[in-house]
C-alpha cells in the first residue's frame, strides 16, 4: 500500500512529546513491512521553525517526509502549501492517516480525501474527551467540532484510537462515528543505553521516584506535588520540557507544600538519557487528568520499572491486568497512599512488578505487532469504505 500520514508537527520537533515519536515509529514499522510510506507535516517547532528544507521530500530513517511552512495562524498550524500539495498528490495514495484534531492540516487532508474519494482515518490523539474539552478553550473547541470535525469524522473510513478508554470518551460526545479501530501505540525497545553514572544525571540523589513527560497542566503534577507532602524520605524527580511556562507555578506549589527540597526539576531529557532514568527509579508515576495512551508508561514498563498511574491514563488497564504496578485515583491523599504502598513493598516484590511490566510491554506493545495490526486496520477500512458512498465535502 501507499500510505500517507498527515500530522501537524514532526521530528525533530521533540517538544511536542509522544505523538510525533509514535507516528514516526509507526511509519518506520509499516515501511519495514514493505509499504511505501510518506509523511506531510509542517516546520513548526513551538515559536520557532525547524531548520529543514521546505516543500521537498527528505529522508528521515528511510521515511519520505515533506515539511511545509506555516506563514500565519500558527495556533492552527495553517499551511496553505500543504493544502496545495494534498490536492496535487492525494490520488496517488491508497489510504491517508490523519493524526490530530482542532488543527488545519487534518481539516485540509480530510477535505482533499473527500474530494478525491480516497479513504482516510482520523486519530484524535486523545483530544476528543469531554472533560478535556471543557477544561480548556471549551467554546472554541465545541464550535470547531460542530463546524469541522463532525463532518470529517462522519465521512472517515474509520477512527483510530489507542485505548478503549479513548474509544469510550469519543463515543460519549454523541458524534456520528464510522468504525472505531483500537490499535495501541508501540514502544521502542532500547538495544543499549548509557548508565546513569555516565550521563548528565550522574549526581542525582538516590533513591528517587520519577515523573517524565511534558510539563503540562493535564499531566496532574499539581496533585502529585500535594501528594508528595505525605510521602516522607523520598526524592521526586520531575523531568520534561516546559513549553507553557507551567514550572514556576509548580515550584511555588512545592514551596507551599514544604517539599521544595525533595522535588527536583531536572529539565528536558533526550531519547538517549531517559532509559537510565527509568531503570534506576524506584517507581514511575503518571498522575494525568487525561491521557489517551501514555507512551512514557510503556517506556517505564520496558525498563522493568514498577508504575503508578491514575485511572484516566489510557494504559491503566494494561498496568492493572499485567500487575505492572498500581492504578489509583488522582486525589492527593489516595495517590500518596498508593505510592507509599508500592514503596513499602520489598525489593523482590517491586522487581517482580517490573518483570511483569516488561513482559506485557514486549508481548502487547512491540512495534512489529502494532504495524501488523495497523496494516489490518487499513485493509478493513478500505473494504468497509468501498461499500459506503463518500459524502461530498462542503463547498469553499
Amino acid at each position: 500500500m501507499r500510505i500517507l500520514h498527515v500530522v501537524p508537527s514532526y521530528l525533530p520537533a521533540y517538544r511536542y512529546g509522544g505523538p510525533i515519536r509514535s507516528v514516526h515509529s509507526l511509519a518506520c514499522s509499516l515501511a519495514q513491512r514493505g509499504h511505501e510510506v510518506e509523511v506531510y507535516t509542517t516546520s513548526m517547532d513551538g515559536p520557532l521553525n525547524l531548520d529543514v528544507p521546505l516543500g521537498q521530500r527528505v529522508s528521515l530513517d528511510g521515511i519520505k517526509v515533506t515539511y511545509f511552512p506555516v506563514p500565519w495562524v500558527r495556533r492552527l498550524a495553517w499551511a496553505p502549501a500543504l493544502s496545495r500539495r494534498l490536492r496535487e498528490t492525494i490520488c496517488t495514495f491508497d489510504v491517508i492517516h490523519l493524526h490530530s484534531v482542532f488543527l488545519s492540516p487534518t481539516w485540509m487532508a480530510a477535505r482533499a480525501a473527500q474530494r478525491a474519494r480516497k479513504p482516510y482515518l482520523i486519530a484524535p490523539r486523545g483530544m476528543l474527551f469531554a472533560d478535556l474539552i471543557n477544561l480548556k478553550s471549551r467554546w472554541i473547541k465545541r464550535a470547531w467540532i460542530q463546524l469541522i470535525e463532525r463532518h470529517n469524522i462522519a465521512n472517515a473510513a474509520g477512527v483510530h484510537v489507542t485505548t478503549e478508554l479513548e474509544a469510550t470518551g469519543l463515543r460519549a460526545l454523541g458524534l456520528k462515528l464510522p468504525r472505531v479501530f483500537c490499535v495501541p501505540n508501540g514502544v521502542q525497545l532500547p538495544i543499549s543505553h548509557a548508565p546513569l553514572s555516565a550521563g548528565p544525571f550522574a549526581r542525582l540523589p538516590r533513591p528517587y521516584a520519577l515523573f517524565l513527560s511534558r510539563i503540562n497542566w493535564k499531566k496532574g503534577l499539581d496533585r502529585l506535588i500535594r501528594a508528595w507532602a505525605m510521602i516522607p524520605n523520598m526524592k521526586l524527580v520531575i523531568a520534561g520540557n516546559d513549553e507553557e511556562n507551567y514550572m514556576p507555578k509548580l515550584k511555588t506549589l512545592a514551596r507551599q507544600e514544604g517539599v521544595a527540597d525533595r522535588v527536583l526539576f531536572v529539565g528536558p531529557v533526550n531519547d538517549t538519557e531517559k532509559w537510565a532514568l527509568y531503570e534506576n527509579a524506584e517507581v514511575f508515576i503518571l498522575p494525568s487528568y487525561s491521557e489517551n495512551f501514555g507512551n512514557v508508561v510503556a517506556e517505564a514498563m520496558v525498563m522493568s520499572c514498577p508504575v503508578v498511574v491514575t485511572s484516566e491514563v489510557g494504559l491503566a488497564e494494561v498496568v492493572r491486568s499485567s500487575g505492572a504496578g498500581i492504578v489509583t485515583s488522582g486525589e492527593p491523599k489516595e495517590l500518596a497512599a498508593n505510592i507509599s504502598i508500592l514503596l513499602a513493598t520489598s525489593r523482590s516484590e517491586r522487581e517482580e512488578m517490573g518483570r511483569r511490566g516488561y513482559r506485557a510491554a514486549v508481548e502487547q506493545l512491540s512495534w512489529g505487532a502494532i504495524a501488523l495490526s495497523m496494516e489490518n486496520m487499513y485493509l478493513d477500512a478500505l473494504r468497509d469504505r468501498f461499500r459506503t458512498p463518500i459524502a461530498a465535502p462542503d463547498s469553499d
